[in-house]
């Protein structure tokens, strides 16, 4: 593993690096999508501000997922280079996403489904960093041919264990096809806003679920890690607005016809 990058004087993170790099990508991916919704708004400063967002969620999450040992010694555990949640990095961005959103004059719904493919292709990228720098995302140990140990890693282990981050990049991935896709089918069929958004919360809530079951977390609601019982929340509340949305998208289908 490769936690750090030395360049002459200078010690580049490679955590950081592939964040910086999956922000970048996903500035990219978000341009084109509004692009073709015809929204003319900066991709790359609304990524900049929602990464910066979900960033301090993420670490603010993690710390507080351990109450005591943050109170007692927060300094450190606040910046510290390693150790960021999931859920709270979703949070973090999806509140600066509504702000955002309100202030460029965009329909909140349509401006998180043109942001869930792009949500999506960031953090399969930011994971690489996760690999990369062995911080302790992987999984439990394996006897898989693909097992992998990270002796050098900032949480090292000599076990072959399950390559978490590798699974996730190639997961969300494809989650964001299928969320680039989904979007181009709503917008031919001239469906409700916030449909991609609603398949965004439970593809990658089953997508996170799984992936704790091997990954190596401590359990507390339910015998769950928190980051499935989040995940479990995700997925509710993406099927909640799913169906709500449907019906609305059916009843202005029927009015329609009835004129």
């Amino acid at each position: 593993m490769i936690p750090y990058l030395h360049l002459g004087p200078l010690t580049l993170p490679t955590f950081g690096l592939m964040v910086a790099t999956g922000l970048f990508v996903a500035s990219y991916v978000l341009q084109a999508d509004f692009h073709r919704r015809g929204i003319q708004s900066d991709a790359f400063l609304i990524i900049g501000l929602a990464g910066l967002a979900g960033i301090v969620g993420a670490r603010l999450y993690h710390v507080l997922e351990t109450p005591a040992e943050f109170f007692s010694n927060p300094w450190p555990l606040l910046y510290s280079r390693f150790g960021f949640a999931w859920f709270g990095g979703f949070l973090g961005g999806f509140a600066a996403l509504l702000l955002i959103s309100r202030k460029e004059k965009i329909s909140a719904l349509t401006f998180l489904d043109a942001c869930s493919p792009a949500a999506a292709v960031g953090y399969a990228i930011g994971r690489i960093g996760c690999f990369l720098s062995g911080d302790g995302d992987y999984g439990i140990p394996t006897t898989l041919p693909w097992g992998m140990s990270f002796p050098n890693g900032v949480v090292p282990t000599m076990e072959r264990v399950h390559p978490t981050p590798l699974y996730e990049l190639v997961v969300w991935l494809f989650i964001a096809l299928i969320l680039w896709r989904l979007g181009s089918r709503n917008l031919h069929e001239k469906k409700s806003a916030g449909i991609v958004f609603c398949a965004y919360l439970v593809l990658t809530g089953i997508a996170r679920f799984l992936i704790e079951m091997i990954r190596v977390n401590p359990r507390s609601f339910f015998g769950m890690s928190n980051a499935q019982a989040a995940s479990v929340g995700s997925v509710l509340l993406g099927v909640i607005l799913f169906f709500f949305f449907l019906r609305k998208t059916t009843t202005a289908s029927l009015e329609s016809a009835a004129k």
